[in-house]
This record gives structure tokens, sequence and C-alpha cells, in this order.
């Protein structure tokens, strides 16, 4: 889709311009306000501006997997998550291994991040990782390689962190403004009062609309490549139904991920601030609405392509034009095919998903575990000091 990743390219430096104006014209009328000197304000603005710029291009994904809490892991500590991960990589024909990460979280989602393909890491929940099969994971994880792919995670780092910057020096300027007088012994000495007061006002109202307007570019391009995720997931799966099963899940749970923010939720595959029952609808929104997209897949009438998807888009949308790019559909789907195991392995219940999501956040935490005779397993926290530790279920004493 090399005009998705060219309009990603082109929409990531519009966007970098766009909230480095507001940002600049914040500043400009800040200064104005409480130094009495725009060129002061526009200064320090044009740094903070190159600065984040710079910040959010070489350590964007770094500062959003820090934010989000993930843990990275490796093939043994997780074979079936990154087996299709290295799947979903191979079908989609990325040059590199994305990095995988867990968030210690219940809730039902992930993400992707990342420079580029070469530099990219994909993070689920823990609750993800113990509510779905292996159809379901593959679906997803196939949705974030495909952001990998179409350039989206540069786009998206690079917003949240300029909107993060936007809204925090909104938010400071505004508290200096209530607690600190707004420098108004200084104007009213000065003679000027009307003029300070128009300027005043001025940036008293951009410190309001800099951070809508800037949610507001933020949220205007989630959309499309939300449907365009999909339609790729289901061209790498070959198996539409198995991202379709994913969201009824995702779209069914009501936990809201604790790391999540304002900032960082168009990244994620759904709202995760959303409710249940509560359709995403609003203009304001960053994803489409869950049953339509299930509704698109559900659609596709046993075909994986992507003009299956864009058919079934059309028929949801009756008839309301193109999604997917015309490279795209020109594109041979004979070209793409899923890649699976030459023996699957057999599928683990819930209760094994459970257990094995279970140990390995217990590993991530750096806890030592020690097997008892009796069958039980004690999970030593890595602050514990004591030299012994005595079994709950039998009372045997283990050194340590």
């Amino acid at each position: 889709m090399w005009e998705q990743i060219r309009s990603n390219r082109i929409r990531s430096l519009v966007l970098v311009v766009g909230m480095g104006l507001l940002l600049l014209l914040l500043g400009y009328f800040l200064g104005l306000a409480f130094a009495e000197s725009g060129t002061a304000g526009l200064a320090i603005a044009l740094v903070i501006w190159v600065v984040m710029g710079l910040v959010g291009y070489f350590q964007g994904d770094s500062i959003l997997l820090t934010m989000a809490r993930a843990k990275k892991i490796g093939r043994d500590d997780h074979p079936r998550l990154y087996n299709i991960v290295e799947e979903m990589k191979i079908a989609s024909g990325l040059s590199k291994m994305p990095d995988v990460y867990i968030i210690d979280d219940p809730a039902l989602n992930a993400f992707a991040t990342g420079r580029n393909p070469e530099k990219a890491s994909v993070a689920i929940t823990s609750g993800l990782l113990q509510k779905l099969n292996r159809d379901e994971l593959q679906g997803v994880i196939a949705h974030e390689i495909s952001h990998v792919k179409n350039r989206d995670v540069l786009l998206m780092a690079m917003a949240s962190v300029m909107l993060g910057t936007i809204v925090i020096l909104a938010w400071y300027v505004s508290r200096i403004m209530i607690f600190g007088g707004a420098g108004g012994s200084r104007r009213s000495s000065s003679g000027g009062g009307q003029a300070q007061a128009i300027i005043l006002i001025v940036a008293f109202a951009l410190m309001i609309l800099a951070p809508i307007f800037a949610y507001l570019i933020y949220f205007a391009i989630s959309r499309k490549r939300e449907y365009l995720a999909d339609a790729s997931a289901a061209l790498y799966t070959r198996y539409p139904d198995g991202l379709a099963s994913a969201l009824e899940k995702l779209g069914a749970s009501t936990g809201q991920l604790k790391t999540a923010n304002q900032a960082t939720a168009p990244m994620y595959i759904i709202n995760p601030f959303r409710k249940k029952g509560r359709a995403a609808t609003d203009l304001s929104s960053t994803h489409p609405p869950i049953s339509e997209r299930i509704r698109i897949l559900r659609s596709m009438a046993g075909g994986a392509s992507l003009t299956d998807y864009n058919n079934a888009y059309q028929q949801v949308h009756r008839g309301g034009g193109t999604i997917i790019p015309a490279s795209a559909l020109a594109m041979s789907a004979a070209s793409y095919k899923a890649v699976t195991p030459e023996v699957k392995p057999k599928e683990p219940d819930k209760l094994t998903r459970t257990r094995e999501t279970t140990d390995l956040m217990w590993k991530l935490g750096n806890y030592r575990q020690i097997g008892c005779d009796c069958g039980a397993k004690l999970r030593i926290p890595p602050r514990f000091k004591d030299r012994q530790v005595k079994c709950p279920h039998c009372g045997r004493v283990h050194r340590l």
C-alpha cells in the first residue's frame, strides 16, 4: 500500500508542522501576556517544538512503552505468542522481527509502535493473552503488524509526544495564571490596561483551544488507518473471522487500561476508555465503532483479499466509497499467503492460557519459584529478605 505509506509520511510532516504552529502561537501570546515580549515566548516555544520533535522521532516508541509499563519478552518466555508474531512478520513481508512486549493489565488491548519497520515493537496486555485463542490472537497481532507495515506507528508516536507537550504546557500555564495572578500588578502600573487585557484574554483562549485543536488534528488521522489495518490483518491471516471474533471479545470487555491516557489512546486496537454497550460514533472518537468493524469482517463472504474487504466495506456503508488504496486493490491476493506451522499445536484451553500468562508475569516481576514436595509452587518476591520460607500447604521449610 505505497499510497498509504506515502500518505502517512506526508501526514507525519503536516502533523508536526500543524502542532508546532499551535505551540508557537500559544508561546507568542503567552509571552505577550506574561513577559510583555511575544518574541521571547516564540523563542521558547520554538525550542520546545524542536526538542519534542526530535524526542518523538528518536525516542517516541521508548516513551510510549515506558508509559504503558510494558516489559519485553523473548521466545523462551512465551513461545506461542512469539511464534504468532513471527508468523505475521513473515506473512506481511517485514524485514525484521518486531520486539514483543507484555503489559501486566487484565484489560483486553494491544498496540504497535516504532520509528520504522526495522525498529518496531508490538505490545499486548496479559488479559488479551489469557482470553484469546490462537486464531483470535493471530488476528490482533496481524492488525498491529499492519500498522508497522503501513508506517502508522511513526505518525502516532510523533502525535502522542507533540499532543502531550501542548496539553502539559497549557495545563501548567493555566495554573500559573490562576494561582500567580497572571502578572496583574505589572500590567496595572504600565498604563496599557486595555491592550494588556486583550492580550491576556487571547492567551487564555489559546490555552483552552490549543489542546482541543491538537486533539482534533490527532483524531482526524485515526479512523481510516484502523479500517486499513483490519483489511491487512484479514489478508495476512487469510481468516477474517479470527480478528472479528477477537474484536467481539474486546468489545464485550469493560476493563479500562490503567496505563493509557488521552494522548496514547489512538494507538490501541480499541479505545482503552470505551465502556460496554457504548458505540464509538462521536466525531472525537479515535476508533470506528467496533460493531461496524466486525460487520465488515463478517461480510467478506469467505474471501480474505483487500478487494473482498473493500467490497464488504461498501456493503456495510451502502456504497460509501473506497477505503483501500488503488495500488493495493490492483495487487494480486496471491502474493500473500497465511503462514501457519507445519504441525498445528494443540490449542490451550482458557485455564492453561491463564496459568502460562500468570507464570510469565511472575517471571517478568523477578519472582523466584520454588517447587515443594507437596506439589505447591512457592513464588518468592525479589525483595524477600528471609533465608527460609514455609510452605503454606504442608508446612515444609525451604532454605533460600
